[in-house]
């Protein structure tokens, strides 16, 4: 049962609620337990923390045998960004490929299946789906990530995942508030902007959220940007116009905010994470998510003494830390009552539905006349830097379901001005499959392309990223996203199966 260490007060208490703390390894620290005793009553877990379902199961019965209504938070969106299978790509499509199908009961079936699969884990808590209208094709950090750039379609299947990921018991938090697809800046490394005035943002921005909020979401995280038409000062996260003016007063949402990660450029280079936690809470969040990059005691301890401090000078309100943390406890009682109801009517589980989506995501240019192959290929990945949420360490592509396909395909990544003499020169005699990720985005990717076409007419492209650019080659391949399904589906057609 929950318990909390005899001289901690309440002010002390409330500020350890609001914090959702990261840390490393596959167990769960000494320091961890203690400050669950203490308070703290959330968690993050990332790539690093999960080793196999077994172990991650393990890890939360750890963190619930200290606090039992603890809040295990995750960001598994599926698709490219995943932690759950993030050594081997995910077993679902990302949004973009589920907007692709544009079918709200194929999205809802497989945000259920993902939900089930962390509920079986003992995660209640997934920071998705991602709401951002993608409207900015050279966008560097949401692409893929969003269902797709019509404000409509993003909206009803923000509404399918959420309904679909909370009937399996699971918290949904839809982000990027108030909509960071119309940005050409990543808020990991600096400040995006959305230059759109008022009315275009409520009729595109808005909507995705306003449809979550009608579907239940209990939770919205918001987004490191700058809007200047809502706050020409501050960006959202720290912005009391846009999280309790906008979100609470005029979209009427009553649930839990949460912060993106504060160790972000965008927030931590101009006012510091304590500075920006301060500020935050005071605009209306009610979650300090923290811990992708700084996952230790000291973080937590400096958060806390911040929020504490910021209180007793005045600049905090009491009533408005007590209300964070009030919310926080509230989403924990809901996520509890959801585990007892699922206990008794669990559903049963859809292995493939993820498979079957991917299959139904692809757009395929070329296959008239096009003769599936029959000997060992050789994938060339043109492989872009990736950016930071969805990480490095996930591998992507179709060369490893190739392989299953016909044994003996070769590899190789290349990237770079060089990039298509290197591919021909490792190729060989062997047919050739170029992969790429937003061949729009990287000159050096479509001058690649150039040359791999020019000397080979015959190579096959599979485009795993936003499907901006023409199709080419003799065959065209857009899975609309990089998760394994979606490598699994390509190769499936290159090999005829």
């Amino acid at each position: 049962m929950t318990t909390f260490a005899s001289d901690t007060d309440t002010l002390t208490r409330d500020a350890l609620t609001v914090l959702q703390p990261g840390f490393t390894g596959t167990a769960a620290p000494d320091w961890l337990l203690r400050r669950l005793g203490e308070g703290l009553a959330s968690v993050g877990l990332f790539g690093r923390n999960i080793s196999s379902p077994e172990q991650l199961a393990a890890l939360t019965a750890q963190l619930r045998a200290e606090r039992d209504d603890v809040l295990v938070a995750i960001d598994e969106e599926g698709g490219d960004v995943t932690r759950l299978e993030v050594r081997t790509g995910s077993s679902f499509p990302g949004n973009h490929a589920l907007g692709a199908v544009d079918d709200t009961e194929l999205t809802s079936e497989v945000a259920a299946e993902l939900g089930r699969r962390l509920a079986a884990c003992g995660v209640n808590l997934n920071w998705a789906p991602s709401a951002d209208v993608n409207s900015d094709p050279d966008n560097p950090v949401i692409g893929v990530r969003s269902f797709g750039a019509d404000p409509a379609l993003v909206a009803r299947h923000t509404a399918a995942y959420v309904t679909g990921l909370q009937s399996a018991g699971v918290a949904a938090c839809t982000k990027h508030f108030p909509g960071h697809g119309d940005t050409n800046v990543d808020s990991h490394h600096a400040m995006p902007r959305v230059d759109a005035d008022a009315s275009v943002l409520g009729e595109r921005e808005l909507a995705p959220f306003r449809a979550a909020i009608t579907a239940g979401t209990r939770a919205v995280m918001s987004a490191h940007i700058l809007v200047p038409a809502l706050d020409p000062d501050r960006p959202a996260t720290l912005s009391r116009h846009i999280l309790t003016d906008l979100l609470r007063r005029d979209l009427g949402y009553d649930g839990l905010i949460v912060t993106d990660g504060m160790e972000m450029r965008a927030v931590a280079a101009a006012y510091g994470i304590e500075r920006g936690s301060v500020l935050a809470v005071a605009a209306g969040a009610d979650a300090i998510c923290v811990g992708g990059g700084l996952a230790d005691d000291e973080t937590v301890r400096r958060l806390r003494d911040s929020l504490v401090a910021a209180v007793r000078s005045g600049e905090l309100a009491e009533e408005r830390l007590a209300d964070a943390a009030e919310r926080v406890r509230a989403l924990a009682a809901w996520t509890a009552e959801a585990a007892r109801a699922r206990a008794v009517g669990r559903p049963a589980p859809d292995g493939e539905v993820g498979l079957r989506a991917a299959r139904r995501a692809l757009r395929v240019t070329g296959a008239a006349g096009f003769t599936p192959l029959t000997a060992a290929p050789y994938v060339a990945a043109l492989t872009p830097v990736a950016n930071i949420a969805v990480g490095e360490e996930t591998p992507w592509g179709v060369a490893a379901e190739l392989a299953a396909l016909l044994p003996g395909t070769g590899a190789g990544t290349f990237a770079g001005d060089v990039a298509g003499g290197a591919v021909l020169a490792a190729a060989g005699e062997r047919r050739i499959v170029a992969v790429v990720r937003d061949e729009h985005r990287h000159a050096w990717m479509a001058t690649a392309l150039d040359t791999l076409l020019r000397a080979r007419p015959d190579t096959i492209v599979v485009e795993m990223g936003v499907p901006q650019a023409p199709p080419r080659g003799a065959l065209h391949i857009a899975t609309y996203g990089a998760a394994r399904v979606c490598g699994r589906a390509a190769a499936e057609v290159v090999a005829g199966m």
